[in-house]
């Protein structure tokens, strides 16, 4: 719908002279053109390229913690020393939650 940008605006009083009923089939006639689409549809017609992993299984190696590091007592991330920012309680707090 085009909008004249160039046109007078209303003033209160114009809008306090609209009626009730008249206000009330503006508001019908806005909820018509409003048309509800149902999103979990078109979800589930989508599918990405390659995205059955059901047959793949996930190996990780996991390292235990360095000496040189150490586990972070407010956000529990093992960091390395040089990210030790300060003791609390006797337990350390990493750069980045110390901030």
């Amino acid at each position: 719908m085009a909008t004249d940008y160039d046109a007078p605006r209303k003033t209160d009083d114009d809008l306090s002279s609209d009626s009730i009923e008249e206000l009330k089939s503006r508001r019908v006639d806005k909820n018509a053109d409003s048309v509800d689409v149902d999103e979990t549809e078109q979800a589930e017609g989508f599918e990405l390229p390659g995205a059955d992993l059901s047959g793949e299984e996930l190996s990780v190696r996991v390292l235990p913690r360095q000496a040189d590091e150490f586990t972070c007592s407010r956000c529990f991330l093992v960091h390395h020393r040089s990210q030790l920012a300060k003791e609390v309680g006797g337990m350390p707090v990493c750069s980045e939650c110390a901030a």
